[in-house]
Parts: structure tokens; sequence; C-alpha cells
């Protein structure tokens, strides 16, 4: 007995030693998570800052969310312009970390927020100039050339050596997790009505960027270089996790666009103007939104036009979101003949890990095309 004890005791050491070597990786909301979790599969698991239903622009963190920024070698998050609250405690609690910015990576296909409630023709015409530069980001299974594109977000000095960030990290987690402690009795699903989204302007490039499955291949592009730096002994195996979770992703995308594929010329209002990325990639026509941002009600003004525009259209379907009122969906369906359904673009219903891309792809496409 004691001869089989100890080497199995020696294995489970050898293991736990290797597991800690393992970047922290700290995400801001679940489709980053997601991502990352499959570029990490079999390795390791990242941490979640936005648990799913809470609201990206006015999340509380609990202890536990900051002390995965403060242990973090890695943050990856969308920026600013979606989280302006999370730029602050990523300053403060991950100043060891790598931390790059996604919505200004080079390899992200960027469009500009739109100003009107009603869009006209899908509103494509204005995009070709935002993002002809990507126009060579059809095959993102080389990963070569993504690695330098994240230095100019974060000032970190990208040696490959890990070693240096994970230094004194549980200290430094304890440390600034103590200012958190008064968030114990914050609720896993938050109500978005009670938040301020004051901080997210509806202005320069529309930060929904993760709708688009090219940019999310190119994402795990390069989760999976800056991992591969940070821990070159599973360099291989991040590679080999990003290449397939860019190749689930294609299929998801495939699919996506055939179920959608007899809706193309039909219109769609949305109830705010989140969903530009998913129209431009699988050629969906969004006459307009309900509302300009998710801050904001409508004017009387405003719905009135949207109502006009839908009565005008082809209008296949009218989507509500799951925190947002569904009254004025309603009234703006009214007398067109047009289903109403919900989109949500965070994906709270979906598990997190590994696959939850592939499945918030064809969450989409199945309300939709269900509603269509």
């Amino acid at each position: 007995m004691l001869k089989t004890f100890l080497p199995a005791a020696a294995a489970s050491l050898i293991a736990g030693a290797a597991l800690a070597d393992v970047p922290q990786v700290a995400t801001d909301i679940p489709p980053v998570h997601g991502l990352a979790a499959r570029v990490m599969q079999g390795v390791g698991e990242p941490h979640l800052v936005v648990p799913p239903g809470a609201s990206p622009h006015g999340h509380a963190m609990r202890p536990s969310e900051a002390r995965a920024l403060a242990n973090a070698d890695a943050v990856f998050w969308i920026g600013e312009a979606l989280t302006p609250w999370l730029e602050g405690h990523i300053e403060n609690l991950s100043g060891k970390a790598h931390v790059v910015e996604l919505l200004g990576a080079s390899s992200t296909i960027g469009l500009e927020f739109r100003e009107t409630t009603v869009f006209g023709d899908g509103g494509h015409d204005d995009h070709g100039d935002d993002h002809a530069e990507h126009d060579d980001h059809d095959d993102h299974d080389d990963h070569e050339g993504h690695g330098a594109e994240h230095a100019e977000h974060d000032g970190h000095d990208h040696n490959g050596d890990g070693e240096e960030h994970a230094e004194g990290h549980d200290d430094h987690g304890e440390e600034h997790a103590e200012g958190h402690d008064d968030h114990d009795g914050h609720d896993d699903h938050e109500d978005h009505a009670g938040h301020d989204h004051g901080g997210h302007a509806h202005d320069g490039i529309d930060p929904h960027a993760w709708l688009h499955p090219e940019n999310a291949k190119a994402w795990m592009a390069l989760i999976a270089q800056e991992l591969a730096e940070l821990d070159p002994e599973n360099a291989d195996a991040y590679m080999a996790n990003a290449k397939a979770g860019q190749a689930e992703i294609d299929a998801a995308a495939a699919e996506t666009a055939e179920k959608v594929a007899g809706l193309k010329g039909r219109d769609f209002v949305v109830f705010h103007d989140a969903y530009q990325y998913f129209e431009e990639a699988f050629g969906l026509d969004i006459l307009g939104a309900i509302s300009l941002g998710d801050a904001t009600r409508p004017s009387p003004a405003q719905l009135a036009e949207i109502r006009d525009a839908a009565k005008d259209g082809d209008l296949a379907c009218v989507f509500a979101e799951p925190q947002y009122n569904p009254g004025l969906v309603a009234t703006v369906a009214e007398g067109t003949g047009a289903g109403t359904a919900v989109l949500d673009p965070l994906g709270a219903d979906i598990a997190t890990g590994p696959q939850f891309y592939p499945q918030l792809l064809l969450s989409l496409g199945n309300a939709v095309a269900d509603c269509g």
C-alpha cells in the first residue's frame, strides 16, 4: 500500500505545481471569458469579472472579482468604451499584469456608432471604410504577428518571462480585495435598471465588437499569443486550442448564416444599437433601434419615427432584450404584422466556458430565424 501511495502523492504534488505556474487570467464579460477559456482549455481557467446577468456598464465588483484582477498575470477586456468603471480598477489592482484592450487591437474590425434612430438600408453603406484595412482577416490560422499588437495597450516589456508577473500576487490580491467587502451581499443577477450608465458614451467605435465572428477569431489568436509569451511551456497547447476554437467559430458562423439566409432583405428593429457587427457579418438589415443607447429611454419623437419606418418597410421582427421594457417593443410592432423576440448580446442564459462563443452565435441566429 505504501509503495502505491507515495507515487500517487508525488504525482499530485507535481500536477499542483504545474497548475500554479499557469498564468492567472482575468476577463471582463462572458464572451471574452469564453474565448480565453477555449484557449486555456486543458491548461487552466480564466476568471470572470462581470458575471452573467450583470451590466458591463456599472457592475459593483465582489471581493472574489477584485482578487481575480489583483492576482492576474494577464487581463483581457473589451475596453473603456464598454466598461468605463473597470479602467480604474485594472490600473489600481492589476499593475503587474499584461493588459490587452481588445477593441484597440489592430486586428479588430471596428464600426462607428450610428447616431440616428432609423438607420435606413441596414446601415451597411457607411461601413466599408471603417474596416477595409481588416479585409485580410479571412484566415486567422496563422497566429504570427499578433503578439506585438498588444504592446501599445499595456506598456509592459513582453520578454516571455511570466515569473516576474507572478511574484507577490497573492498578497497583492488580499490587500486590494479588502476594500470591496461591502459588496458581499451583491446578487449574481443584478437589476440593470438600477445602474448608472452615464459613462457609456454613444459615439466613437461601437464596443459590441465581439458579435462579429472574425473579431472573436482574431482575439482568440491574440489571447493565445499573449499566454504563450507568459507561459512558453504550454505555448503549443494555447496555439492548438486557438486553432481548434477558430474552426468551431467558423462552423457556428456557417450554421448561423444558413439559418438567417432567407431573411436577407427583410427589416429588423432592435431595442438598442448593439448588433451592427452581427448584422455586418451575416448580411442582415437592421432598420433602426428603439433607443440609441442602452442607458436612454427613447423620446416620443424617436418612438414615432421608428414606428413610422417600421410600418413603411418589410418588417420581419422587433427584438427586445431581457432587461428592458417589452412594452416599447410591442408598441413598435403593433400593426406591422412583425413578430417579436428576445436577443441578448451577452448570452446571460448560456453556460460560461470554452463553448460559450459558438453557442452565443447559434443562440442569436436561432432567435433571428425563429422570429423572421
